[in-house]
């Protein structure tokens, strides 16, 4: 069966899975059906704000502990983390409320000693005050967390779970941000230097689907307008930042760009044939609309509307899902 709704795209026996396990009452991690369920977050900067808005809907219809592991890479690990922590609706406030600064995001730092993006403003003051985030908590959730990371030495795509304490996890999750130039220097993790993990793999359904999911629910923070255009620009060169990017390693600021990251994706989201879905069931949402946000976004009423865009876009997908938990 194909789930029909805007922006719902796939199987729909994934949110026949999430109406049984709500209907079960049963928290992440004791779910015996003989399904493992995966929820793969999207990232993109700003962009997240419509996975937050999704992740907000999910747990306002209290399937939040219906999942039995998190995929994300980049800001969709962020917003994963969110909903496994139980801090759903905080998911999505945290992007128009606390993320459209300049604190956060300011260009004009592009060039300096600064990264335009400050990941410790993020992480040492929006999740210290704003929303406070207990990095410990991860050690112990029910639900796995599992990071998506590219080795700075050879930009191959890396997995990151089970760590063993807070601060761990959150220079992972500084890791899975970081980008030279953009977002800050690589984070060292054990033996290896880290960063953003969207540059190697920006949406980890194949991973999840590889892994032993059999079903899958993948949050999307581009529409499928976006997904499909050619990049923007006219005389087909890379902007600046990325050109800068490939002169510090080269390829990496093609892979760093939105289209080159998820152009070979797209085959395995599209294709019901494709090998990596056999026997398996994905769903995947995207926003029913756009509102104009990217990467670098701070236009407040923007990034607010892309919030609530992902919110309506899931919340029409889960239908009878959702109004059982009203």
């Amino acid at each position: 069966m194909r789930a029909t709704t805007p922006g719902a795209h796939g199987d729909a026996e994934v949110l026949r899975l999430l109406e049984r396990r709500l209907d079960t009452g049963r928290g992440a991690g004791r779910h015996d059906d003989g399904h493992r369920l995966a929820l793969v977050v999207g990232g993109g900067g700003m962009r997240g704000a419509y996975a937050g808005g999704m992740v907000h809907a999910l747990s306002d219809a209290g399937l939040a502990g219906a999942f039995d592991e998190v995929w994300g890479s980049s800001a969709g690990a962020f917003v994963g983390t969110a909903l496994v922590l139980g801090h759903g609706a905080d998911a999505a406030r945290i992007f128009a409320d606390d993320m459209t600064c300049r604190e956060f995001i300011d260009p004009r730092r592009f060039g300096t000693r600064r990264p335009m993006v400050s990941l410790d403003h993020l992480l040492d003051h929006i999740l210290v005050h704003s929303r406070p985030t207990e990095w410990s908590s991860l050690v112990t959730s029910p639900a796995e967390l599992r990071v998506l990371v590219t080795r700075a030495s050879d930009l191959t795509p890396h997995v990151l779970s089970g760590l063993p304490d807070g601060p761990t996890w959150k220079a992972a999750m500084r890791a899975t941000a970081s980008i030279p130039l953009l977002a800050g220097p690589p984070v060292r993790i054990g033996d290896d230097e880290w960063i953003d993990g969207s540059v190697g793999d920006p949406l980890p359904v194949a991973r999840a689907l590889r892994g032993g999911a059999t079903h899958v629910l993948a949050l999307m923070t581009r529409t499928v307008d976006e997904l499909a255009a050619p990049p923007p620009g006219t005389d087909g060169r890379a902007p600046l930042w990325a050109r800068s990017l490939d002169r510090l390693a080269p390829g990496l600021g093609r892979m760093a760009q939105d289209t080159a990251r998820h152009g070979e994706c797209l085959s395995l989201l599209t294709d019901a044939a494709h090998p990596d879905r056999e026997r398996a069931h994905l769903l995947t949402l995207a926003p029913h609309t756009s509102a104009g946000v990217r990467g670098l976004t701070t236009d407040r009423a923007r990034v607010r509307r892309a919030t609530a865009i992902g919110y309506e876009t899931a919340l029409d997908a889960l239908g009878t899902v959702a109004l059982r938990a009203a």
